[in-house]
Parts: structure tokens; sequence; C-alpha cells
């Protein structure tokens, strides 16, 4: 298949990219660059030896994603382009609004007109909001959401189950991401936010390597084996890995379906930073801070529907993904 991953130089859609490239598929490649690099394309060429078209444009602009279609047959679209970070979007929530909604619709009105109608959608375990007892089932009810961030996934969500219900020739999978962390086992690969980190994973590296002076953790009081807060935290490689049979899984007539990618375990802040910790031999100092407005103090996934349906299980331990974040950093220092 050839398939048209939007935000594909981000941190998921690269390796998802990677992945694809892998498994014998064509890819399409658009990004505006705008929390990503450009020589991640080439990276991508590095590992898997195969060619990727890419086109730096935006996915909120109907005239590039036209020009796209028109220059190649495109039989599926993951759709990763959007932004991510929570704290920004509850301060700057009229941008998430805009650029995570207009993207999406401008992405389902082009495919439309090309009659291309399988689409995977990088979605979010805060579309489950802040009621729901972990661990999570897809048929769980979803929201309230907690932030703008939210919002915009679980508003995408309804939009495109209505697409299908307005026209049931669309196959949508719905891929509802815990925390992916790690990175590609060259270290060609990984995550490198252009600003201060928003996720744990790139902040307890930033502060290895003395980039930061100290973590912040938020809350060691909630009703936790050692009271910070409890995560899904998914090696992005499988998480990757899931998308590769989500595509396939569009193949079939499914309507819609909503899976999610997570470990089916959870670990605390402390086991992350301890871990990453031991596994690198590196002191990473942190400090206990208030609870973040918002924070749950337990999150993390049911996965028996994806392994069930996608044939589709996460292999990898928080061993190899704190090995490989911090692997990437060495990697990206040797520039």
């Amino acid at each position: 298949m050839k398939i048209l991953v939007t935000g594909g130089t981000g941190f998921i859609g690269s390796h998802t990219v990677v992945e694809l490239l892998n498994a014998g598929h064509e890819v399409v490649i658009i990004d505006n660059l705008y929390n990503s690099k450009a020589d991640v394309v080439e990276k991508i060429r590095k590992i898997t030896g195969k060619e990727v078209a890419f086109y730096k444009k935006d996915c909120c602009d109907e005239d590039a994603l036209e020009e796209i279609f028109s220059h190649h047959k495109i039989d599926a679209a993951i759709h990763f382009a959007g932004y991510k970070a929570v704290g920004e979007s509850v301060k700057l929530p009229l941008k998430y609004y805009e650029n995570n909604l207009m993207s999406t619709l401008a992405l389902c009105k082009i495919m439309a007109a090309h009659n291309c109608k399988k689409l995977v959608f990088s979605s979010s375990a805060t579309v489950y909001g802040g009621n729901n007892v972990a661990p999570y089932t897809e048929d769980m009810p979803l929201g309230p959401t907690t932030n703008p961030y939210g919002s915009t996934k679980l508003m995408i969500e309804q939009i495109l189950t209505d697409l299908h219900t307005a026209d049931e020739e669309w196959d949508v999978v719905l891929l509802r991401y815990f925390n992916p962390i790690g990175a590609h086992e060259s270290g060609l690969l990984g995550e490198s936010p252009n600003d201060i980190p928003n996720n744990l994973m790139p902040y307890i590296v930033k502060v290895a390597n003395k980039e930061l002076p100290i973590l912040h953790v938020y809350g060691n009081d909630y009703d936790t084996p050692d009271g910070t807060g409890v995560r899904d935290y998914i090696h992005v490689v499988d998480l990757a890995k899931g998308h590769v049979n989500a595509v396939q899984k569009t193949v079939e007539h499914i309507g819609v379906e909503a899976y999610n990618l997570g470990t089916g375990k959870g670990s605390s802040v402390l086991d992350v930073v301890n871990t990453f910790a031991r596994v690198n031999d590196i002191e990473v100092p942190y400090q206990i801070d208030p609870r973040r407005p918002g924070d749950i103090a337990t999150c993390y996934a049911s996965t028996e529907k994806a392994e069930k349906e996608l044939g589709w299980k996460a292999e990898k331990n928080l061993e190899e993904m704190c090995k490989d974040s911090w692997h990437f950093l060495q990697m990206e220092k040797q520039k």
C-alpha cells in the first residue's frame, strides 16, 4: 500500500514510517517541521535503505494535500499532525482547536475527493477523561476531558465517527496511545522536542545530560505504591508497529474501531526515574513539587482488544525504553 503519513517526521510519526517501510509499504510524508527536524527524513532512509517522499507543507493547507493526492495514488493515511503539549493547550486553547481540528477536516476533505477512505488516527488515552478507573477499556464512557489537547482528540474521534455514519465506505482506526517513550535502537531517531520538554522521558534525559538542573516530580501523595503518578509507558517502536497492524486492519471493512496501545501495566514516575538512573549508571536529581491541576493518580491500558483484533502486543520493557532514550542522546551529541 502507499500510505500518507501526516506529521511523519515527528517522534511517533518517524518511527512509524520506518516500520511501514520495513513492512513493504510505500510512504509519503507531509510535515511542516513545527516540532521536528528535516534531517529525520535522511535518517529514515539510512535506517531502512528505502526512499520516502517528503513534502514540507502544512496539513491544514488543502492545496498542499491536493498536490500530494494528485501526484500519488494514496491507499490510506495515518494522521499524526497536531499540537500535543497539554500545558500549552491550556494556555493557548484556540491555537490547539484551530490546528488540530482544521488539519483533520482538510485531510478528510481531500481524501474523500480522491476516494481514499482508509484512515488511522493518532488519538490518546486522554479521551477517557478523569472519571474512569484503570485499566481503561475501549468501551468505557469517554470524557469529560481535562484539557483542550484532550478535547481536540475526543472531538476528532467524534468527527471521524460521524464521517463514517454519513458514508459507510470510510474505515477508521482510532489508536488511543498511553505514554510513548524510548527511541530507535540505531540511536538515529528519538524524541527531540524543539523547546522545553513537556513529557517525562525527554525531561529526564536533559537533566541526566545536565542541560536542565533538576527534574520536577509533581505530587508524591497519590494513592499509588510510592505516591507518584502511575502511567502506562510504551516503547515507541512497539507503538509504531501497532500502526502497521492498524493500517492492515483498514483493508477489512471495519467501520470505526478504537484500540488502546499500551503495555497493560503501570509504572510510577519514580519507577521510571530510578530505572533510567540504574540502567544508564547516571544520576537524575529530582525534587517533589505540588500536584498539577488535572493530573490523575493512575492510568494504564487494557490491551486485550488490540491483541485479539490487531494481533499486536507490546514487547519491550521499561529497561529497554530507558536505555534507548539515553543512547539516542549520546548519538545526537556525536554530531
